[in-house]
């Protein structure tokens, strides 16, 4: 009788450890190694689900030169849907593993289902795992999509769905959720890392074998890194993060990997009581429509991926009361606000220092572009002043150290977005219009060095 192989799984990262051990050496976690059972393989034994054809005979591959490889440009699918496309880089790729994480109720299931109603002209296999065919029809039923050619399978055992697979051929295969599912060639519960790592081995040896898309829906930990064993990461093609506040109605559909395409991309939509709606313009919806000036308000220039968005830059700053100064965020780098303000107080002579400062970046986005820097400075210093500044007027530069306003990648594409949006003025930095016509553009642009003449031109 072969002997029951033991090792312990950190259920946080998926370090593996051949003894207990009681803080993760890889992530500094407490107390989360757990004990799982893996079954010792026999000689000869196949250790996936999947068999192919291909798999009958022996296939020995020969080095050879890049010259002597063909490539061909392979055709995507359409997916019906203009947000996932950009951020897959245009399309499904056949035979790519899709991984799609998120929190729980933020929406991916009821996406995925979207995306499967959606394709028309393509066999969809949808595998739930935790819903039952009847609740998954009552989601279908509020969607205003309809579709013959979608097909739902209950199952959680990988050697089940094949078999439906080899017997239907599905040209996409969507999994609802990979944590849910087991295979019997690891003796451990399903969700454990042994579980989670052998059915991706299994479902990438299938996309890649048969050509057929697969996407996988991913639950996150308490840290929202996608459950599991980090490795699941490499082993996927892409991977695509959806985020947002379950409170508000808008959700982000970033891209963390991606072989086949940009990792900037952006996807942005709107949960609906209809499902979720593709928002083809979020610079309309991330601008709040007021009917007064109010201070400390401005407008920025930001690109995610190739998508350029304006979005609104709202700051309040007030005088510490209640002891040491606070400084919070949303959606912005604290610690890149905390150098801002001491640029604003040493270049700029704004005495900062004993204020209140709070920085929000509207419609719940998260931000890391520099070209924002000019909009929170002008906004922090319309605040601070009770200045208001126009609602026709918009920036894209990033601030430096010493007070100098510099350039920003794209600055075509942010100045033809404020032109489409209707604004009159974009400030940006003269050092980066080289090579820029700007006659083309039915918008004034301003060019500054230095972030005293910004000052001195608003205010």
């Amino acid at each position: 009788m072969a002997k029951i192989k033991t090792a312990y799984f950190c259920q946080n990262c998926g370090a593996q450890s051949p003894k207990w051990i009681g803080r993760c050496t890889s992530c500094g976690e407490w107390n989360t190694y757990v004990e799982e059972l893996v079954e010792k393989e026999s000689p000869g034994k196949q250790t996936v689900a999947w068999k192919s054809e291909s798999d009958k005979t022996s296939r020995r591959s020969k080095p050879r030169t890049l010259k002597e490889i063909d490539y061909v440009q392979e055709e995507r699918y359409d997916s019906f849907d203009t947000e996932l496309n950009r951020v897959l880089g245009g399309g499904i790729v056949p035979g790519s593993l899709v991984l799609i994480g998120g929190e729980p109720g933020i929406g991916k299931s009821t996406l995925m289902l979207q995306i499967a109603l959606k394709l028309k002209g393509k066999k969809v296999l949808y595998v739930s795992g935790e819903e039952s065919e009847q609740q998954i029809k009552m989601r279908a039923g509020r969607m205003q999509f309809h579709s013959d050619d979608c097909y739902i399978l209950t199952e959680v055992s990988t050697q089940n769905i094949f078999q439906q697979v080899k017997e239907m051929k599905p040209e996409i295969l969507i999994i609802d959720s990979i944590q849910t599912l087991n295979t019997s060639f690891v003796e451990s519960a399903p969700g454990t890392i042994s579980q989670v790592k052998q059915c991706t081995a299994e479902l990438m040896k299938f996309a890649k074998e048969s050509a057929v898309p697969v996407f996988m829906i991913g639950h996150i930990n308490k840290d929202g890194a996608i459950a599991g064993p980090k490795v699941l990461e490499h082993m996927v093609d892409t991977v695509l993060q959806f985020e947002g506040d379950r409170h508000l109605a808008y959700r982000i559909l970033r891209t963390t990997k991606n072989r086949f395409g940009s990792t900037s991309e952006l996807g942005i939509y709107e949960m609906q009581h209809t499902g979720l709606r593709e928002v083809s313009n979020p610079s309309e919806i991330l601008i709040t429509q007021k009917e007064h000036d109010l201070s400390g308000v401005s407008i920025g220039a930001t690109l995610e991926g190739k998508r350029p968005l304006l979005i609104e830059i709202q700051s309040l700053v007030s005088t510490a009361a209640y002891g040491n100064p606070q400084r919070s965020t949303t959606g912005f780098d604290v610690k890149r606000l905390n150098m801002l303000l001491a640029v604003l107080e040493k270049r700029g002579g704004f005495r900062l220092g004993i204020q209140d400062v709070f920085l929000n970046i509207a419609g719940g986005l998260k931000v890391e572009d520099p070209a924002l820097d000019l909009a929170v400075c002008v906004a922090l210093v319309s605040s601070y002043g009770e200045h208001s500044v126009s609602e026709k007027a918009c920036f894209a530069a990033e601030v430096g150290l010493g007070g100098e306003i510099r350039a920003v990648s794209h600055l075509e594409s942010r100045i033809a977005e404020a032109a489409k949006l209707g604004f009159a003025q974009i400030f940006v930095s003269k050092y980066g219009l080289k090579g820029i016509n700007l006659k083309k553009f039915d918008i004034e642009v301003k060019a500054f060095g230095k972030l005293s003449e910004v000052f001195a031109a608003l205010f």
